[in-house]
Parts: C-alpha cells; structure tokens; sequence
C-alpha cells in the first residue's frame, strides 16, 4: 500500500521513536518532538508503538488513500477530514480506498502526529526512519514531504480496532502558562545566585526561533555572571565555555540573554553557558508550544525528575491497558 501526498502541509516529516546511540558522533536521537503522543496514535491504530508516523508543524498534510486502512491523530488539536467530513482526533477512524485525508485549522498545540496502521515503511537509517534533514538521513531521501510522494505502509501485525478514543484527560495538553520543569546544574554556578533566582522566577514566552533543533525563550533579565578568568579557549563572553557536550534537553544561554533549550535535532557539543536541563518527563509538552506562548521554568531535583518520569510511564501504561 502507498499514500499519495498531494499536498505537504509545513514541514511534514516522517518520524518514529528516533535513532539513539551515534549522540557521540554527533547526530542526534531526533525522532517524534511529542512522543507521548507518537505512541498513543500507534496505539490507536494497532501498531508497536516506535512505529513510523507522519509529524505535522501547525498545518496537515492532504493524502490520498490507494486502499482502505484504519488512520489516527493525536498530538496538537489539528481536526482531520475524511473526504471534506471533520473526523475526532485521539480516536481510530477507518478510511476507504480513494478517499482524501486533510485538515482543518490547528485549535491549539505545535504538532500533530497522523499514525496509519502498520505505519510508514520508509528506509531505514542508522537504525531508524526519522526525519534529520541536516544530516540527509531517514524521512523521503532524507527531506520532508512533497507534493506527489508515495509514502509506503507495511502490513501491520496485530488488528487495528475502528472507534476507540483517548479521553480529554489522558491527553497531556499544555496549560497556559505552561510550567517546564528544570534540573539545575552543569554551569549554572557561572551565574550569581541572585540571577538564578531571578531566571525561575520572570515569566519567559516562546520566541519566533523554534523549531526541531531548539526553542529560544524570550522576556526575562539578561544573566548576572561571576567574575572569572576566560579559559583558553572560551573566549571573552562570559557566557562562553570551553567546548562541551551538550545534553538532550540543556538549556544554553549565549550572551546571557534569551535561553534555549535544545530539543530532538540539536548538536550535540559547543561553548555554550548551560544553566540546567528540562527533565524528560516535560520535554513533549515544549514541542507543542507555539511561538509567543507564555513559558515558567520550575525547579526540580533528580527526585522530582524521576517521580516525573515515572507518572508519565504510568499514564501510557493506562493507555496501554485500556486499549488492549
């Protein structure tokens, strides 16, 4: 089976659970920016849940079905359209051989996830069919979507049930202002104590520069840094470093003035400040976060962070309890 893309949204790109494991050669994971809700779609739709899905940025995608399957969105409010007729999003649907999936306009969130049963069959790279389209590696030729691929579907192993659904509260929609938890530490001892406490407590927003690389935040004072003697090779800027390898979710701050925090496709080493790093457990809700969105950075501890990561485990359990 194979699905016409006759038109590709706004950055439309195949992504599944990414490719761990070359960080150290500098590529990174990447995969789904949401992958709580990659993994509730696949679910859906009777797929392993690392199966490949297509990621959608604020616009869908129009498809055409060559034979019938069974079609789940979840991620982002993006409502989907079965030959014109808005279809629920969380939910299985079946689609007919010939019919035209599309979307309406986004309600609220970044990205949405379109899981099909038996998921995207897309090549292999480094062990993955994620999308880095720096590195030409995964998604079609390793690029997004365009007008007149043909995006291969597997057979799917397990039977996909039409009209089961996620309830509103197992959705994991970002509040407003959305709260982003913070393990402080790597540098966080360049800055005074006074201006961490000052960076936890302003309000920030998502600034325009965000995408799969990194969020920039913008609205709070610049950083206050300590007094020192540049090291070699970290150069005059206070918030420079001498290069270091930089952790999924890290916060940089060049210049000290406007953070961001690195996400899927972000390198992984250079000289800049890193204050802390966003706990895993919060990093989904960051790529739903639309620019201007209203952003409070909350500090945690490694206790906080590990109970995190545990109630989201337990949320997918439920998932995974319900649907079976």
């Amino acid at each position: 089976m194979k699905i016409k893309v006759l038109d590709s949204g706004f950055a439309s790109t195949i992504q599944d659970l990414g490719r761990p494991g070359y960080y150290h050669l500098g590529i990174p994971i990447g995969g789904a920016m949401d992958r709580y809700s990659m993994r509730v779609g696949n679910m859906l739709v009777g797929n392993d849940e690392s199966a490949a899905v297509v990621e959608t940025v604020f616009t869908g995608p129009v498809l055409e079905f060559t034979q019938n399957s069974v079609v789940a969105v979840t991620g982002g409010e993006l409502p989907p359209k079965l030959d014109g007729r808005v279809m629920p999003t969380w939910t299985s649907f079946e689609v007919r051989e010939g019919q035209i999936l599309s979307f309406d306009y986004l309600e609220h969130g970044a990205r949405s996830y379109i899981a099909i049963h038996g998921g995207f069959s897309t090549p292999v790279s480094l062990g993955s069919r994620s999308t880095y389209a720096i590195g030409a590696l995964g998604g079609i030729n390793g690029r997004g979507l365009k007008e007149g691929d043909l995006l291969p579907v597997g057979s799917g192993e397990r039977l996909a049930k039409v009209g089961k659904t996620i309830s509103v509260s197992m959705r994991r929609i970002p509040k407003t202002p959305v709260e982003i938890r913070v393990l402080p530490g790597l540098y966080l001892h360049r800055i005074t104590k006074d201006s961490a406490e000052e960076f936890f407590s302003s309000p920030w927003r998502v600034a325009p520069e965000a995408d799969r690389m990194g969020y920039r935040f913008q609205g709070g004072n610049p950083l206050s840094f300590i007094e020192r003697k540049p090291p070699f090779g970290a150069g005059s800027d206070p918030s420079n470093i001498t290069d270091a390898c930089y952790p999924y979710g890290s916060i940089q701050v060049p210049g000290g003035t406007e953070p961001i925090v690195l996400h899927r496709d972000a390198v992984s080493g250079g000289g800049y400040f890193m204050l802390g790093t966003v706990i895993s457990a919060d990093m989904d809700l960051i790529g739903q976060l639309q620019p201007h969105a209203e952003t409070n950075f909350v500090k945690t501890d490694m206790e906080g962070a590990l109970f995190a990561r545990k109630s989201r485990s337990r949320m997918l359990n439920m998932v995974r309890e319900y649907l079976n």
